[in-house]
């Protein structure tokens, strides 16, 4: 989960194109901080983990309950207007989203379950308590499910394989033939696939952090979901994971270094020396 977060801290600053498009940038700047990208993260990953092994009707409850929570906590954390008033609404609401909100908040669900079926399926609940379009639901599968391959030992063949036979999206292209002409977009369908090509084609956790801002457009939400499988792929250098957790408020800490000792969590080395 740190490294989606990760992802959104380095890649806020440089959102809307500010970073040149290019992959030789300051990794941490004052303006590091974290958006509503972490904060849901962090909102999605407390209710998955409060409703291990509980009904549909119990999960999505919580993870209403969860984002309300953390939304009223963060309100100027940069969420679209659609999305802040759900968080604001007595009775919330789906509200046929495709945004790529729903995928850059599932990283939890690719951690905490123990098949891919499970994993998708929660990726799913995950989404449609907002995104409930099919495209904002098969955003959250696919990012969940790379995540889910990853820290199982795929090689990156098989997640581009998997990926495309199941989610049919375009990995043709690679970074440099999409970074031309990639604008500020905040679909599922034109972030989710630039951010797998990202992590496809980086070397280590930095390099697919630097690929992805280098991107442009929307590269906060581009760079955490690329970050969450990279960190599930290669683990987390010590010293990235050091300076983005320092940057996280004692609340969210919490929630993170539980998600970390869960019970349910595998056994992975989230954090990797350099």
């Amino acid at each position: 989960m740190i490294g989606a977060i990760l992802g959104d801290m380095i890649g806020a600053p440089y959102e809307f194109d500010r970073g040149g498009k290019t992959k030789k940038f300051q990794l941490f700047i004052d303006k590091s901080q974290f958006t509503d990208d972490s904060v849901m993260t962090i909102a999605v990953a407390e209710a998955l983990m409060s409703t291990l092994g509980k009904s549909d009707d119990e999960i999505r409850a919580s993870l209403i309950n969860s984002m309300q929570k953390w939304g009223k906590r963060y309100p100027d954390a940069g969420y679209g207007c659609m999305f802040s008033q759900w968080l604001g609404a007595k009775d919330p609401k789906p509200y046929g989203s495709y945004g790529n909100g729903s995928a850059m908040r599932v990283g939890a669900a690719g951690w905490l379950y123990d098949d891919i079926t499970t994993t998708r399926k929660m990726a799913a609940l995950t989404a449609e308590v907002t995104h409930n379009h099919p495209e904002g639901i098969k955003g959250a599968e696919a990012t969940s499910s790379a995540i889910f391959l990853a820290r199982n030992g795929s090689s990156k063949d098989e997640i581009k394989e998997y990926i495309v036979k199941e989610f049919d999206y375009d990995l043709t292209r690679t970074c440099d033939e999409i970074r031309p002409k990639y604008h500020h977009v905040e679909s599922c369908q034109e972030t989710v696939p630039e951010a797998i090509t990202a992590f496809l084609e980086g070397e280590d956790f930095e390099d697919v952090i630097r690929t992805a801002v280098s991107l442009g457009g929307d590269c906060d939400t581009l760079t955490c979901i690329a970050g969450s499988m990279a960190e599930a792929f290669y683990g987390v250098p010590e010293d990235i994971y050091q300076e983005g957790y320092n940057r996280l408020d004692s609340e969210m800490k919490d929630v993170l270094n539980q998600f970390y000792g869960c019970s349910n969590f595998p056994k992975f080395r989230y954090i990797q020396n350099k």
